[in-house]
């Protein structure tokens, strides 16, 4: 018989039992709610302050960069250089500050034309160990400092390691110090190009190759294992066109011949500071605090020497009034990167961003005439021919002028064949006319994996290619097919705008590259110059003489791309947690591996990166 009184107790404990767990339960619920509404808080205040610090940066202005009176401009080029710096559009985010940067090739130049004249700038230093750019662009440079040196100016440069573009960019100098354990790399130029045929048959992955062009070598490492004659005079002719400039310009500011630099180039005589010094190539050996030295005699003055980084400066003097007041502009728009199918961005070219841009500049009445920056190695053949079509349309009513940077080459050259007037740096990187196209096969290595594929369809044609099967002859036939008509659709456009025969652009073709100075000798570009040639060219063109620049395109920023402006990548894409964990080098290699599997359709792209040594 069960006790009456227990049970009741029984009761009471469980029903006080049930009442606690509830309680702990609800407790449990109030500190995860609270948690939340303190992270959310969290959150909150720190997107108030992080939009509260941009309004703050957003609202500076150039008086913030002070210049003091006695300063020298430091040229200190350790960050990689774009043409464009370029112009942001937050879009309906109105409280970012829509400012342009001003850390660009042209910003720069500007920036040591602005110093030539004023008076607070007594000289320049160079102090750069491993410049970023290219060829053009530091001869662009080169050049600005040489104009700068008509002012009577001072221009020293130091280095630790002085490198051959670095040498090219110094020798500029009235004096070169040199570190005195360290070295000058003055050797003459060379490429080096990767062949994977025997990987790819030792590992079962290879890439389906179809070209047209006997040097359209892009393709060339995944077909053969060793360099092609036919490339390997390409490489010899415009290393050696470019080497020949160099000399010219080294030789005419250290007041050597360009023999005597090949002697002193086969020689390797800056290999030590003492050879250097001897062989004339530096000026003086001298640690850092000696070079400094040097700057405070060449001030002339005992007061202390103020310096200012040149992005700095470039900010400074790009807020500064401009000289004219004219109604009438001049468009530059920039063309930088690869081309790819789509919108496009400050790194790449899209036919949404670049035909944007043509269409804004075409409809405004105050732009008089177009400039076309091209800095591109070509990419897909689709959209070149978009963009191509849209400054067709653009010439009919307003004059396109084209200036090429470090390298206008197979798609780069395609946007810029049409164009009324085509200027070239002596050293860009242009032609490359012809067609490849890549499509990558692991059959081999899917049968030594024990994978196998099986497709069913409808249609003869309706399965698509499979990487793990072999590429039929029907298959490569078609994309062949495709390619032939890619080339001929490329030379009829370049014998269009460049008043050639087809004939006559197909012998000069082939996917061939050329040098700027090259390139003029055989009609592929009219004029050898920068940019401001081509502005001057474009103002010719149209009949104005007073006008000012109007820069395109406007880039389109989200969200991520600002808080890593403004956050210093604390809060980073997945982009930037690999480019942390693998390095600049490696995360590049990654890039380009990325990009060869993303090609589609075939590509108007340059034979191979250009990484002159």
């Amino acid at each position: 018989m069960i006790n009456a009184h227990l049970l009741h107790n029984y009761a009471i404990n469980q029903y006080f039992y049930k009442n606690l767990q509830n309680i702990k339960a609800m407790n449990f619920l109030k500190r995860v709610l609270s948690t939340i509404i303190g992270v959310g808080i969290f959150f909150g205040i720190c997107f108030f302050l992080l939009i509260l610090l941009i309004s703050i940066s957003g609202g500076s202005d150039s008086d913030m960069i002070v210049v003091k009176s006695n300063s020298v401009l430091e040229l200190n080029l350790d960050k990689p250089i774009n043409d464009y710096a370029g112009k942001f559009d937050y879009g309906d985010l109105t409280f970012f500050p829509n400012e342009p940067d001003y850390d660009g090739l042209f910003n720069i130049i500007d920036a040591i034309a602005y110093a030539k004249n004023d008076d607070k700038i007594k000289g320049i230093t160079i102090s750069n160990n491993s410049i970023i750019a290219g060829m053009a662009q530091t001869k662009a440079i080169r050049d600005a400092l040489v104009d700068f040196k008509e002012s009577g100016k001072f221009i020293v440069a130091y280095g630790d390691y002085i490198s051959q573009k670095d040498y090219y960019l110094n020798s500029v100098a009235d004096t070169i110090y040199l570190n005195p354990v360290g070295a000058l790399d003055f050797k003459g130029l060379a490429m080096e190009r990767m062949y994977y045929k025997e990987f790819q048959e030792k590992y079962g992955v290879k890439m389906e190759v179809i070209r047209h062009g006997k040097y359209k070598s892009a393709v060339e490492g995944y077909i053969s294992q060793e360099m092609s004659d036919a490339n390997r005079e390409q490489i010899s002719v415009f290393l050696n066109s470019i080497w020949d400039e160099m000399r010219k310009e080294i030789g005419e500011s250290r007041n050597l011949t360009p023999e005597q630099l090949n002697t002193l180039a086969d020689e390797l005589a800056g290999r030590t500071a003492e050879l250097a010094l001897s062989s004339k190539l530096i000026d003086k050996i001298g640690y850092q605090d000696e070079f400094q030295a040097g700057i405070q005699k060449a001030m002339g003055q005992n007061s202390d020497v103020n310096s200012i980084d040149i992005y700095d400066y470039a900010e400074y003097a790009g807020k500064k009034p401009k000289s004219t007041s004219a109604s009438d502009r001049i468009a530059v728009i920039y063309a930088q990167g690869e081309i790819i199918y789509g919108e496009g961005d400050e790194a790449t070219i899209g036919q949404g961003v670049i035909n944007k841009a043509l269409k804004k500049v075409r409809e405004d009445k105050n732009v008089k005439a177009i400039v076309l920056r091209v800095n591109s190695p070509g990419g897909s053949a689709l959209a070149s021919e978009l963009i191509w079509r849209e400054i067709e349309v653009t010439k009919k009513t307003k004059p396109v002028i084209v200036s090429m940077g470090d390298l206008a080459a197979s798609g780069g050259y395609y946007i810029a064949c049409n164009a009324d007037k085509i200027f070239a740096e002596p050293n860009t990187i242009t032609g490359s006319i012809g067609v490849f196209g890549t499509v990558p096969n692991m059959h081999e290595l899917a049968n030594d994996l024990g994978i196998n594929a099986e497709q069913v369809g409808t249609n003869k044609n309706a399965v698509d290619y499979s990487v793990f099967e072999p590429m039929t002859d029907e298959q490569r036939a078609l994309i062949k097919e495709g390619i032939e008509d890619i080339y001929d659709l490329f030379t009829q456009r370049v014998a269009d705008g460049r008043n050639m025969t087809q004939t006559g652009v197909d012998e000069i073709a082939q996917g061939r590259v050329w040098t700027g100075n090259d390139a003029l000798k055989i009609g592929l570009v009219d004029e050898i110059g920068g940019l401001d040639m081509a502005i001057l060219e474009a103002a010719k063109t149209a009949g104005i003489e007073e006008y000012r620049i109007k820069e395109l395109p406007v880039y389109e920023k989200d969200f991520q791309s600002i808080l890593d402006q403004y956050t210093g990548g604390f809060i980073q894409s997945k982009e930037a947690i690999l480019k942390e964990e693998l390095g600049d080098k490696h995360y590049m290699m990654l890039q380009k591996m990325k990009k060869m599997t993303q090609m589609e359709g075939p590509q108007l792209l340059l034979p191979y990166d250009i990484e002159i040594k």
